[in-house]
């Protein structure tokens, strides 16, 4: 059988010494954020994972959700660690104080975010997307929208949805047919069907708030005519309560590969009462504000199903017996030495351990800037964090749920056999895995949104962003001796990234096909060079505590970078090779030919 134990020895190294926490306690309302205030969050939250969340993982993703008569039921014991969760007080936990919340920072609420996709990813689907609704109401509803939900979103007492996708359409939104009837009272009315609506029904709260897309009579064609209303469930009383049923339903819950206690429903929208989030037609630029929220958070669910498959596997790997070592038997005393000692158990381990902690840093770094550009008082402090993190959200999204992939099923290989089967557990995390590459736009679309988009916005300010920070850690510590080994292999991948920038740029100029042939591979690249800059300074922070009373921990953080910049990084030089060899051959094919 599996296990979770939270990270929280990383986490915390993270918190306080690869990030700078000067920086974070400087923001208003931050100022008390020190290990004495986080510490014991960490250790509270790492607890409910393991003890609540986690031995449910399985049993939910036997048992599944069951529809009947337009009600779904998730499985045995998630309504009570949903009360739980929410009497814990951590659905609030980065939430405005004006509306209840606890206004700790992002970067706090983010390793919570990952725990919780270790220990149970489909139990985590329900308040994550509660809190994308937070986000868009929060900064695009209207006062009384903001007065009257947000306070219900912070408790957890009532959840969120967001409803984009169509049966026609999925990344392609302005071909929704979603429509919207203004009401002489000044609402609308809503009438449409929505499919993959991640906890669009459910039994945990007792109400449940859809923002949906739909066109206005007066629409003008394509995403340009997109609105967005907040639909309810039931409709509120003037005290607060659920009132009378709105008119939507589930009319089906999809048959999926993994996170089946996860509510993904099929919803139908006849004549639902509805009220405008936002502009007219400016619907997606607000329903973006959601995404990108859950763009960040599905790269957290990648790392954290790494997390737990890495613990899991390195648990097997110490405990079974299966050949000797090839330079002679290591435990003689037994019949056979465990396979940790096999150099390519340990080449999978190590893999795996070098992207997770990689990638759980680059989070942690962009959590951090999300705090920044919300709360820093001065405005370009506040533009320049915001650039970056707009950067980095698609490298994020894409690189971390295709690390998750691969570390799954690398420790399904590890445990071989017993990996396959259910009994051991890993075959779920595979499973549950995949979805991630997927929804929230697929990792091509995350891919097209860098090259396309965030490249050249604001004539190449946004990577300004990450490329400037990046060569003045390089310069500053060329000529540092115990940095060679980490800075020379950093440098390399920032050259070659500089450069396949620069190429792209032209060739996409003229001809948009080759940015498009060029995007996977760049963004790739771009998150291999990112990875590179946290190893590096997580590096330079072991060092310096190399002879303390923590020394494994910092001797296996260095092994770790080591590992990450001689066995992964060179994945660079092939993928420069790779963009540089441009699109012609994947125009060249004929379509009937394939």
């Amino acid at each position: 059988m599996p296990g979770y134990t939270a990270p929280l020895r990383d986490m915390r190294f993270l918190l306080n010494e690869f990030v700078d926490p000067a920086r974070l306690r400087s923001l208003p309302g931050c100022e008390e954020m020190t290990p004495d205030l986080i510490d014991p969050i960490l250790d509270e939250a790492g607890k409910l994972c393991s003890e609540v969340l986690f031995p449910l993982n399985r049993s939910g993703d036997e048992e599944g959700c069951t529809i009947e008569n337009g009600v779904v039921r998730t499985p045995k014991g998630f309504p009570e660690a949903y009360r739980m969760y929410c009497e814990g007080g951590w659905a609030s936990l980065a939430c405005d104080p004006a509306y209840g919340g606890q206004g700790l920072p992002k970067s706090v609420a983010m390793l919570f975010e990952e725990m919780m996709c270790s220990a149970n990813l489909a139990f985590g689907m329900y308040p994550g997307l509660s809190h994308g609704a937070y986000a868009a109401l929060s900064k695009h509803g209207t006062q009384e929208l903001r007065d009257r939900y947000l306070p219900k979103l912070v408790t957890g007492e009532w959840s969120g949805t967001m409803c984009l996708t169509e049966p026609q359409c999925g990344t392609d939104l302005g071909l929704i047919r979603t429509r919207a009837v203004p009401a002489d009272d000044g609402t609308y009315r809503i009438t449409g069907n929505k499919i993959f609506i991640s906890a669009g029904e459910h039994d945990l709260t007792s109400n449940i708030l859809h923002l949906v897309l739909a066109k206005l009579p007066d629409a003008p064609p394509g995403t340009r005519g997109i609105s967005l209303f907040l639909v309810p469930k039931f409709l509120p009383t003037e005290d607060g309560r659920p009132g009378a049923r709105n008119g939507v339903v589930c009319t089906a819950l999809e048959h999926k590969m993994g996170i089946k206690a996860s509510a993904t429903c099929a919803m139908s929208f006849d004549d639902a009462v509805g009220w405008l989030v936002g502009q007219p037609h400016r619907g997606l630029a607000a329903m973006f504000t959601m995404m990108n929220e859950a763009r960040l958070g599905v790269g957290v669910q990648g790392l954290g199903l790494a997390e737990v498959s890495y613990q899991n596997a390195v648990a097997y790997a110490k405990d079974r017996l299966q050949g000797r070592a090839l330079g002679g038997a290591q435990h003689p005393d037994k019949p056979a030495d465990p396979i940790i000692v096999h150099p390519d158990v340990r080449r999978m381990l190590l893999t795996m351990r070098a992207q997770t902690e990689g990638c759980r840093a680059l989070a942690l770094w962009t959590a951090l800037e999300q705090d920044v550009a919300l709360r820093h008082p001065d405005a370009a402090e506040r533009e320049a964090a915001d650039d970056f993190v707009q950067l980095i959200t698609p490298v994020v999204k894409a690189y971390l749920t295709d690390m998750g992939w691969d570390s799954t099923a690398i420790g399904m290989q590890v445990l071989g056999g017993h990996g396959y089967i259910r009994e051991w557990g890993m075959e779920q995390y595979v499973r549950d895995a995949r979805i991630a590459q997927i929804y929230e736009g697929t990792n091509g679309i995350q891919a097209l949104d860098l090259v396309g988009r965030k490249m050249g916005q604001h004539a190449g300010r946004y990577l300004r962003r990450f490329f400037h920070p990046v060569l003045a850690y390089i310069e500053a510590r060329s000529e540092t001796p115990a940095m060679e080994e980490f800075i020379l292999p950093l440098s390399k991948a920032f050259g070659r990234l500089q450069s396949a920038t620069a190429e792209v740029a032209r060739r996409g100029m003229g001809d948009p096909f080759e940015a498009g042939a060029a995007a996977t591979d760049y963004l790739r690249l771009f998150g291999l060079t990112a990875l590179a800059y946290c190893w590096a300074r997580m590096a330079e922070a072991a060092l310096a505590k190399g002879d303390g009373e923590e020394a494994a921990f910092y001797r296996a953080k260095l092994t770790t970078a080591r590992f990450f910049m001689q066995r992964i990084l060179p994945q660079t030089g092939a993928l420069s090779a790779q963009i540089m060899a441009g699109g012609a051959v994947l125009r060249e094919m004929e379509e009937a030919a394939f």
